[in-house]
Formats: structure tokens, C-alpha cells, sequence
């Protein structure tokens, strides 16, 4: 586990993520409680629960942003879930158990990608030898001994360093492929639902495992093939499972985006409402810690930190139902975005727009440069528009971006060097039609 401290927590999201120092204190802090729960021994350590967050803040001023930058500095297992979707009408039910489902499916494909790194020098060798025993099929004579085993093995050697040398890459060879099975699921899917299709076909893999079929491919194409069915057969399936299972447990991270939308202010008691109070309701068990069943067996969500986000404009995180306000005890305000900060998006982050954008011309071999002026401008013209139409937070500088540097992106193909220099004027001349057009719509992301 992550022991990064919650100073240094911040100063790593300070490098993607612009201003919101309180949101960021609040997750540094729940980050470092599950390390320091990992030092609690006995039976004290199952007592501490996480303390989940709500994030309250319109569109684009970082919520889901800051929620899978953690994940990403913990490793840990990370799902986003938008939960208004379990309100909308006609919606075929994929139930809330199916966030900590998809939660162990992505904690089984981290760890699959680390044990293979770790066995990957011995997948290689052992897929390089299945390619020669393809290619030039033993006589038995290696069986044999003396000089004929030996001439065996130095043929066998200078096969192999042709082999190495590419020498061999267009030659077809025959390897056994696993096909997926079960095409009953395109029948049974639409009558239950996702859920009802997924335990189906999650039961018909364990009892019908895809089928091995023989194909003849190039040998480029079948190393990669045979390197990874070889380190699945190197891989501890058993140990693959228990140690998914374990980050999900004590690292797992749900992000519940559109939580405003499943509260609602003076609720009547009856229509939308109930549906909505139904959700949290149904929420409230993953939440509060219970035993979800999946296909890698029971996943205990007492430890899950949740990281609920909306922009509660006609409700507030009052309006939920008690108990789930309950498992929610940490609440921080998002920071609107001002200019200033719309500067240090477009400048600082390590992946800001500003450096996106040289980088995809840069492919081009076309450079591009922005003024300082420049910069503030197209900041001063992003919060403009925001103020003008719905407030989307930093999304607006995407539009206000790609509108600025259209033609530059349609035309500049050729390969041919050149540098841009974007300024101040340039920027007017462009984009003033934006802040003064009464008719935004065109603008909106």
C-alpha cells in the first residue's frame, strides 16, 4: 500500500489538478487513514471505517479528476459510476451490487498486468520455444545422446538466434487460440436484464471455458498470442484472486458522480421521488459495509472508500435520506474556477491543454508558441462564456480551445516545419464572436 503522507499526497495532485485545496486535503487524508488503519493490529483494525466524502461543486472544477488522480497515485482499484442512471425511466436494471462487480473486475486486471510484468521474461522464452517446435517439429532426436544430441542442440541454437534475428516472422505456424463460447447470451441478455445476463454467462464460463480452436497465423502475430496464454499458465490463478479481491477490499475507491440526482428537496412521498429515495436505499448497504457476491467469490465492502460528487443546486446533502447522509460524514465545497485559475489550467498541470496541443502539432512537426497575453485572453473569453451559459467549470476552455485552433488542426498536414505563434490579437480575431454571440449554443460542450 501507497505510504505517500498527506502533505505528499497534495503536492502530487497539485501537479494535474488546479486550485481545491480543501477537496485535496480532505482525500489526502482519507488515503493516509487506510495506511495508518494497516498499522492497527487486532481486532481494532476492522472497527475503522472509512470516512467517505461529498464533494459539492458544479461541472468541471475537478471532482472526478481529483478521485482517479488518487486512485492512480494509491494503485488502487478505481470505478466511476453516474448515479442518476439508476433512476432513469426504461433503464434495464443493472443493480447497485454492480459497482463492487465491476469494481473486482478491474482489481483482477491490475493485478493480472503485475504478475505478468513479473513473469514475462519466462513467458517469452517458453512462447519462443513453442514457435520452434512449430516451425521445425522434433524428429526425436534430441532423445537420443552424444554427437547426434549435440549437433541437435546447435541446430537447434542457430534456429533460434534466426528466430530472434526476425528471420522467420512471415512463416504461417499453427497454435491453439481460445475462442469465447456461449452465444446463448444474445437470447438470454434482453429478458432480465444486465444483471440477470451477467450471472448467466458468468456461470456458463466456469461450466462451458471458451473452446480452443486451431488456426494457422504468421509467426509476428502468434508471439504475442502465445506469450500471453504462457503467462497465464505461469500465473497462481488462485493467488491472482485473493490478492484482487484484498485491493478491492482495503483500496477500493467508488466514485459516485451525480449524487444530487437520486436526492430531491421536500419530496412528496411519492413519484420520482420514491424511485430516487429508493436508489440511496439501495445504495445504503454497499455503503454502510456488506458481502456482495461476484464470480471471483464474496467481496465485503466495509472498507471501500466512496466518493459521492454533485452540484446539489435545488437540494443538499440534507435531503438524502439519514442514514446514507450518515456514512458520508466529510463534505467539502468545490471552489468556483476564476480566470487566474483558468491561466494555471491552461499552463501548469503536467498534462494541460497548452502542452496537449503542442504536442499533437509537434507530431506534425509544426511548433507551436502562446504569448503570455495570449494565455489570459482565451482565459478571460472561457469565463466569459461560462457566465453567459451553464457554468462547465475548465470544460469550457476545451470548446474555447478547439474553436481557436481549428484551422490550424484541419490544415496542418503537410509535415513540412513551421511555428505558430499564438497572440493576444489572434485570439480576439478569433474568439470575440464567442463572448459577444447571444446564441451560445454552438459552444457548448
Amino acid at each position: 500500500m501507497n505510504s505517500l503522507t498527506p502533505k505528499e499526497i497534495v503536492s502530487e495532485l497539485d501537479r494535474y489538478i488546479v486550485a481545491q485545496a480543501g477537496a485535496k486535503r480532505a482525500v489526502a487524508i482519507a488515503l493516509r487513514n487506510r495506511w495508518r488503519r494497516q498499522q492497527v493490529e487486532g481486532t481494532l483494525r476492522n472497527e475503522i471505517v472509512p470516512n467517505n466524502i461529498i464533494l459539492i461543486g458544479p461541472t468541471g472544477v475537478g471532482k472526478t479528476e481529483i478521485s482517479r488522480r488518487l486512485a492512480k497515485l494509491a494503485k488502487a482499484p478505481f470505478v466511476k459510476v453516474e448515479a442518476s442512471k439508476f433512476t432513469e425511466v426504461g433503464y434495464v436494471g443493472r443493480d447497485v451490487e454492480s459497482i463492487v462487480r465491476d469494481l473486482t473486475d478491474i482489481a483482477i486486471s491490475i493485478v493480472k498486468r503485475e504478475k505478468h510484468f513479473e513473469v514475462q521474461s519466462m513467458a517469452e522464452t517458453l512462447a519462443e520455444e513453442g514457435i520452434l517446435d512449430s516451425l521445425f517439429p522434433s524428429d526425436g532426436s534430441h532423445k537420443r545422446t552424444g554427437a547426434e544430441k549435440a549437433r541437435y542442440e546447435k541446430t537447434r541454437e542457430r534456429l533460434r538466434k534466426k528466430l530472434q534475428n526476425g528471420d522467420f516472422e512471415d512463416q504461417n505456424i499453427e497454435i491453439n487460440v481460445k475462442e469465447e463460447s456461449s452465444p446463448v447470451m444474445q437470447v438470454v441478455g434482453p429478458l432480465g436484464g444486465d444483471d440477470i445476463s451477467m450471472n448467466i454467462k458468468e456461470m456458463l464460463s466456469n461450466v462451458m471455458p471458451g473452446q480452443k480452436k486451431r488456426r494457422k497465423i504468421p509467426v509476428s502475430e502468434a508471439r504475442n498470442i502465445l506469450i500471453e496464454m504462457e503467462a497465464d499458465n505461469l500465473m497462481d490463478q488462485d493467488e491472482l484472486v485473493r490478492t484482487a479481491k484484498s485491493r478491492v477490499e482495503n483500496n477500493g475507491i467508488v466514485f459516485l458522480d451525480e449524487i444530487d440526482k437520486i436526492v430531491d428537496a421536500g419530496s412528496s412521498g411519492s413519484g420520482p421521488d420514491v424511485s430516487r429515495e429508493g436508489v440511496q436505499r439501495d445504495l445504503l448497504p454497499i455503503v454502510e459495509g456488506s458481502r456482495v457476491p461476484t464470480k471471483y467469490g464474496i467481496v465485503k465492502t466495509d472498507h471501500i472508500l466512496f466518493i459521492a460528487a454533485g452540484a446539489f443546486h435545488v437540494s443538499s446533502p440534507s435531503d438524502m435520506i439519514p442514514e446514507l447522509q450518515g456514512r458520508f460524514p466529510i463534505r467539502v465545497e468545490m471552489d468556483k474556477l476564476k480566470v487566474n485559475d483558468f491561466v494555471k489550467i491552461l499552463k501548469h498541470p503536467e498534462s494541460s491543454l497548452i502542452k496537449q496541443y503542442m504536442a499533437l502539432l509537434g507530431s506534425e512537426n509544426v511548433t507551436i508558441r502562446f504569448e503570455t497575453d495570449a494565455i489570459r485572453a482565451i482565459a478571460n473569453i472561457a469565463a466569459e462564456v461560462n457566465s453567459k451559459m451553464e457554468n462547465i467549470g475548465a470544460r469550457r476552455l476545451h470548446t474555447v480551445m478547439t474553436t481557436l485552433l481549428d484551422d490550424y488542426m484541419f490544415n496542418e498536414s503537410s509535415g513540412r516545419k513551421k511555428t505558430i505563434v499564438i497572440t493576444k490579437k489572434l485570439v480576439e480575431q478569433k474568439l470575440n464572436d464567442i463572448a459577444e454571440d447571444q446564441d451560445l449554443s454552438k459552444y457548448i460542450l
